[in-house]
């Protein structure tokens, strides 16, 4: 899947950290040419949690090297170089390419390869600039802050394979991966955060809990659920289902494919395409028809939206389904439940008026921020994303009017809600303005699990209308709603952002009760508690194993039990329950009654 430019607009809407890490790849790739000038660079620019450099080098870099080129940007950054922002000529620019001198310490032999192909793709008309620091020059946008010596702490972290612009076709690269922050204080925070975050690492969890599994006959990016993570699954299931009724919504069901005319009406074929697995070409009696996996569940709901007439009367009607899509991620691209091929959408569609859409809307906010309090999701933000006039008919839908108009509907309800959020220009969705919310774990590392959308064009497009209060036909807005995300990431989110020691509702084991010892009374007692807390679906087992309560304990603590009932003489003459809590401790002993009042009380109302 090829990497998109980024517009000058959102260039300049980078941050001062933004802009402190995309300095930080100028003077990586300054040091570099430094030790190895016939280094041809391709892009720079800050990513989340750094910044990197694409390169193409006949040495190998790996991370034996990062001592030596740090030396080397300890060094220009001690210089304190300007940043200096020099506007030329697309002819200019040009011939500074052909001549060697972009992304480079001064003009070469060979010629800046990757930079006169990155000019090329300038739009005609776009201004054209490149930035000095010291000897080197670089085609470049901007911005940057004012010296190298503004520069606060930086590291190299790891070295990586790339396709230039991410197409595989293209020439595979070196990419250089590193981090900058204003100090070493923060630096280190982030690093500390990392090595807490190799600990809480989904991959990892999941397989010592025995969640899900991936095998290479079921094929890549395809999760096997195991009992102990369908129960995660179930859970979810059932919140979003309570949540979903109680806010009006009528459950659906549709199908895992359809025809490529389905797609074609959407829009999501041919512009879709390369996320969709390849189409099934299935014979028929007179011509063949072509079938394809589903990657999105809204035309399907459009269809069923369509199925029975509609009147205003009619409107909200709210349409739920976790259902299952399957998309064609690229191997490479591949992470755990992070990034899979199949995924199961906590997903929804609101058909309302343009008089309903803010109620609406805001609805659906507020479900996000109940959800974000059940999960103890303290830290969030959702990022507006808007259009970009330039690209009407190309990325976005030309529909400029509704464009303006929904994009106004959607910000005056964030901002009259007083919800956290920032506008970014130039990724909606092609058929209007979205939401993509960002959520901090509680060890800060960020995470983007759903989106929120509104449609303007696709109801058209599929022909849906319901009849007015003056019986004339008008087509509905479609807000696209998944607060959950897909069972695959959200999942993946919070085995992170538990560690595995999920809350008493959402553990897959719940309770163990561990017998000291033997003795058929002790047992008896054990049983008839199980027999009570499973009567009350609470997930309970007993450990009768021969073993000391030392051994039981240990073995229920290893696998994240989150309540353990421990059980001897004592408890049974007093009719008690010694209670250990996972990551607590003892609590001491307790009446049986109160303690299997509390359990099913905090799994009932989902208790943190």
């Amino acid at each position: 899947m090829s990497e998109e430019r980024k517009t000058l607009e959102q260039r300049h809407q980078m941050t001062d950290l933004e802009r402190l890490r995309h300095s930080a790849a100028h003077v990586l790739a300054t040091a570099m040419l430094r030790i190895w000038p016939e280094a041809q660079f391709a892009a720079g620019p800050p990513v989340e949690t750094g910044f990197y450099y694409d390169v193409e080098l006949p040495h190998r870099v790996s991370p034996e090297d990062f001592e030596r080129i740090e030396a080397e940007m300890k060094a220009e950054i001690k210089a304190n170089h300007v940043f200096e922002r020099v506007p030329l000529s697309r002819d200019a620019a040009l011939e500074m390419a052909r001549s060697g001198a972009l992304g480079a310490l001064g003009p070469r032999p060979e010629a800046s390869k990757f930079k006169l192909d990155i000019i090329q793709g300038i739009p005609e008309g776009e201004e054209i600039t490149i930035y000095r620091n010291g000897d080197f020059t670089d085609l470049c946008a901007g911005p940057h802050v004012m010296r190298t010596g503004n520069i606060g702490a930086f590291k190299l972290t790891s070295v990586a394979s790339a396709y230039y612009k991410g197409d595989e076709r293209n020439p595979q690269l070196q990419r250089i991966y590193g981090t900058a922050f204003k100090n070493k204080t923060e630096m280190e925070a982030y690093f500390t955060m990392l090595e807490e975050a190799k600990k809480r690492d989904h991959r990892k969890i999941g397989k010592e809990m025995e969640l899900f599994t991936f095998d290479d006959d079921v094929g890549p990016g395809l999760p096997l659920w195991l009992p102990n993570g369908t129960v995660l699954i179930e859970e979810l299931e059932k919140l979003a289902k309570e949540t979903e009724f109680a806010g009006g919504y009528d459950r659906v069901r549709t199908p895992h494919l359809a025809r490529e005319s389905l797609y074609i009406t959407s829009g999501h074929l041919p512009y879709y395409a390369e996320s969709m697995f390849p189409p099934m070409e299935l014979p028929g009696l007179t011509n063949p028809e072509t079938y394809y996996l589903k990657a999105m569940n809204c035309p399907h709901h459009h269809k069923l939206f369509a199925a029975v007439p509609r009147s205003y009367r009619d409107l909200p009607l709210r349409l739920a389904e976790y259902g299952t899509c399957y998309r064609y991620e690229q191997s490479g691209e591949l992470f755990g439940l992070m990034r899979v091929r199949s995924m199961q959408m906590n997903d929804a569609h609101i058909y309302c008026t343009e008089d309903q859409f803010e109620a609406e809307f805001n609805a659906v906010n507020q479900m996000y921020l109940k959800y974000f309090q059940i999960f103890g999701i303290d830290k969030y933000l959702m990022r507006f994303s808007t259009h970009d006039p330039a690209k009407l008919g190309q990325k976005f839908v030309d529909q400029p009017e509704l464009w303006v108009k929904t994009e106004e509907m959607v910000r005056g309800v964030l901002q009259r809600s007083g919800i956290n959020f920032v506008e970014v220009p130039n990724e909606a969705a092609f058929y209007g303005p979205k939401i993509d919310v960002q959520v901090w774990s509680a060890i800060g590392r960020e995470f983007t699990i759903a989106t929120n959308q509104v449609d303007f064009a696709v109801p058209r497009r599929f022909g849906l209308v319901y009849k007015t209060r003056e019986n004339t036909e008008a087509t509905p807005l479609c807000i696209h709603r998944a607060p959950l995300g897909t069972h695959e990431r959200f999942i993946g989110f919070l085995i992170e952002h538990y560690a595995g020691n999920f809350p008493l509702w959402l553990a897959p084991q719940q309770v163990r009760i561990l017998p000291i010892g033997d003795e058929e009374p002790l047992l008896e007692y054990a049983r008839a508690i199980l027999a009570e807390l499973r009567g009350a679906g609470i997930r309970a087992g007993i450990d009768a194993g021969t073993d000391k309560i030392n051994g039981k304990v240990l073995r229920a603590e290893e696998q994240k039990v989150h309540t353990m009932l421990v059980l001897g003489r004592r408890d049974l003459d007093a009719g008690a329950v010694s209670v250990r809590v996972h990551g607590k401790g003892n609590l001491g002993a307790k009446p049986r009654a109160e303690v299997i009042q509390d359990i099913i009380e905090a799994a009932r109302t989902r208790r943190a």
